[in-house]
């Protein structure tokens, strides 16, 4: 008995391990025309952008406590009538992210989320 029950918890935690971290971010919704690339005929030219914020996690990030809102920091790139092409999105630990993920033992867990791309005019 004790066996099937740490098997089924070992099942479960390896589950929610699988989805710790993780950043969903959708364009579908922002109000303004978003594309990943280009065509590489034609690039868009215009103003270059790079911004970075923090997530933070919580429990060897299982627990998302603070992400940034692609909504607002895309709102804050925009004029009347743009649209933004090239969005890159980089997710990555800095080192003193891992620092602070050592420090805490796991229980905090920062990331840094780089937004880059051009402003183009439509």
């Amino acid at each position: 008995m004790n066996r099937r029950l740490a098997t089924r918890a070992s099942v479960l935690l390896l589950a929610l391990a699988s989805g710790g971290c993780a950043l969903t971010l959708d364009a579908t919704h922002l109000g303004v025309p978003v594309s990943l690339a280009s065509s590489a005929q034609q690039p868009d030219s215009g103003t270059p952008f790079s911004v970075t914020k923090h997530s933070i996690y919580f429990l060897v990030g299982l627990v998302p406590v603070s992400q940034p809102n692609l909504e607002d920091l895309l709102a804050g790139q925009l004029g009347t009538g743009a649209r933004i092409a090239n969005l890159r999105i980089k997710v990555r630990s800095r080192w003193s992210d891992l620092l602070v993920t050592g420090l805490t033992l796991g229980l905090v867990v920062p990331r840094s989320v780089t937004f880059e791309g051009v402003v183009a005019g439509k």
